[in-house]
């Protein structure tokens, strides 16, 4: 007894399912004459959605092992193309920001360097020119 009523729960979830799966044939637009003489309010939808006839030849002509036109594959490659033109494009400026990156680092280094051999030089400065140790004269 408690297991008819999940039993029976689904089973009403099943059929609710397969009654709204076969309800629909196709999502084609209906090619209704009451639709052109009300001025084509829907433009958009007209351009999206083809005629049921035309959505149903559309699946039997063009088969999963059918030859794809020129057309198709001029698109298929411009798309490629298009998408690899796109990512060396983020690539080389990946690689720009890397190297400016890289160029600041080292300019900051040899000043840092720089300055720190500057400081070294004059607190070691015994009055003779040029200031080297191997230019000291001893007594």
């Amino acid at each position: 007894m408690t297991r008819t009523r999940p039993v029976l729960l689904t089973l009403l979830a099943a059929l609710l399912v397969l009654t709204l799966k076969y309800g629909a044939e196709s999502a084609a637009v209906r090619d209704d004459s009451a639709d052109k003489e009300a001025g084509d309010p829907q433009g958009a939808a007209r351009r999206i959605f083809m005629r049921e006839a035309d959505a149903a030849n559309f699946f039997r002509r063009r088969g999963r092992r059918s030859v794809k036109s020129q057309a198709e594959i001029d698109a298929e490659q411009r798309q490629t193309l298009l998408a690899d033109k796109r990512r060396r494009d983020y690539y080389e400026e990946q690689r720009n920001e890397y190297e400016n990156y890289v160029e600041e680092e080292r300019d900051e280094q040899n000043e840092r360097t720089r300055e720190k051999t500057e400081q070294w030089r004059e607190f070691h400065y015994d009055g003779l020119h040029p200031p080297y140790a191997y230019n000291r004269h001893h007594v």
